[in-house]
C-alpha cells in the first residue's frame, strides 16, 4: 500500500499540517521523494494510528516519543511505568472532575431552591 500525505492523514483523522508536526518532532519518519512524490505505506499508517491511540490515552508526545523507543520485548517496565504516570495523572484529573461537580450540582440546588435574592450560580463565579 502505497499513499501521499493526504491519503495518510485522512486514513487517520487528521489533518496534513499534524502529519508534518508530527515529522518535525521526529514521531513519524518523513520518506524520500520518488517521482517528484512523499509515498508513505501501511508501518506509517500504523505508527500514525499508534500515536492517535496513544493521544487519546492522555500521553504527551513527548512520552509517546519515548514509547516509540521502547522495545516491545525488552522495556516493558518503562512502559508499565509510563501508563502508570499517566493512570496517576488521570486519576487526579478524575477526582479533580468530580468535586467541580460536586459543587456545580451544589449550587444548581441551591438555585433551584429559592427565587429570592441573586443566583447562587452566578454569584459563585462573580467572586
Amino acid at each position: 500500500m502505497s499513499m501521499t500525505i493526504s491519503a495518510l492523514a485522512r486514513s487517520s483523522g487528521v489533518g496534513v499540517e499534524t502529519v508534518r508536526y508530527y515529522q518535525r518532532r521526529g514521531l513519524l519518519a518523513t520518506p524520500e521523494r520518488g517521482a517528484g512524490i512523499r509515498r508513505y505505506d501501511a508501518a506509517d499508517a500504523r505508527r500514525l494510528g499508534f500515536i492517535r491511540g496513544a493521544q487519546r490515552a492522555g500521553f504527551t508526545l513527548e512520552q509517546i516519543g519515548e514509547l516509540l523507543h521502547l522495545d516491545a520485548g525488552q522495556d516493558r517496565g518503562r512502559a508499565r511505568e509510563l501508563a502508570s504516570e499517566r493512570i496517576a495523572a488521570l486519576d487526579a484529573k478524575i477526582a479533580e472532575m468530580q468535586a467541580a461537580r460536586a459543587a456545580l450540582e451544589r449550587l444548581a440546588r441551591q438555585c433551584h431552591a429559592s427565587d429570592e435574592g441573586p443566583c447562587p450560580i452566578i454569584a459563585a463565579f462573580e467572586g
